[in-house]
């Protein structure tokens, strides 16, 4: 599996509700290389965890030339479908965030996660105001002539205030996730969605294979995976729990 178009086509197949596909979230080419070894069809990064590995916090702190970095050495180590946390796209306008996908997707990676928050600010961009930045992620895709894999991330959920319902937002994420696969997603990610009667309303009437994020644990996948998600990922979790225990191991000698 050599060409970039190819693993783009394989990664986009592998998308299926009910039977999803499974990404262990890694952070450099060293974590890459282990979960390969141990099975992964395909390879994703997390944007925390990647910018923990460097001393940073998530939220596009790593500045875009050190975050293309690290992805550009995974993609030397692996031959393997990548797909990358691009965040916010390193920009608000949608002509910029298209100059940032091209030059990712130019490094070889075959898809890329884009979220609809303002980062480093309150609140989420306007349904329009996405559907634009979508737009341009999708034409740079286009130009380079990669049917890259945009996955599009929706924070209605994980941004919600604590003691607001999710249940009162299914109709928002549900409005985005029809305006997202018009401007050319590819996939539709809910990350703090729990509930499992609303990730099976989600997947229902989505019209895009849905991205759940979990904690590790394999009976829960086997759960979700029966409600019809076609994507479940883990993002800073696998970077937390190794952390946690070369923390405690290197504890003992001190």
């Amino acid at each position: 599996m050599t060409s970039q178009i190819d693993k783009a086509m394989y990664f986009r197949n592998l998308h299926v509700p009910y039977d999803p596909v499974i990404l262990y979230n890694i952070w450099d080419a060293g974590s890459a290389k282990a979960v390969l070894a141990a099975g992964a069809k395909a390879i994703a990064t997390g944007s925390w965890s990647v910018a923990a590995a460097q001393g940073y916090q998530d939220g596009e702190e790593l500045s875009l030339d050190d975050a293309l970095a690290v992805v550009a050495s995974i993609t030397r180590s692996v031959d393997a479908p990548i797909t990358v946390d691009f965040e916010g796209g390193y920009a608000a306008d949608p002509e910029t965030v298209g100059r940032n996908a091209l030059r990712l997707l130019e490094l070889g990676v075959v898809g890329l996660n884009f979220e609809d928050q303002v980062v480093n600010a309150s609140g989420l961009y306007s349904i329009e105001e996405q559907v634009a930045r979508l737009r341009a992620v999708r034409q740079a895709a286009d130009d380079l002539g990669v049917p890259a894999f945009i996955n599009a991330r929706t924070d209605v959920f994980l941004k919600a205030e604590p003691d607001v319902e999710h249940a009162s937002l299914l109709d928002d994420a549900l409005a985005r996730a029809a305006a997202y696969v018009e401007a050319g997603a590819d996939g539709f990610f809910v990350p703090g969605l729990t509930d499992r009667t609303l990730i099976r309303n989600t997947c229902e009437n989505a019209k895009l294979p849905v991205n759940v994020m979990m904690a590790a644990d394999p009976k829960s996948i086997r759960e979700v995976a029966e409600l019809g998600v076609a994507r479940i990922s883990f993002g800073p979790n696998p970077y937390r729990k190794l952390s946690s225990a070369l923390e405690r191991e290197a504890a003992a000698y001190f």
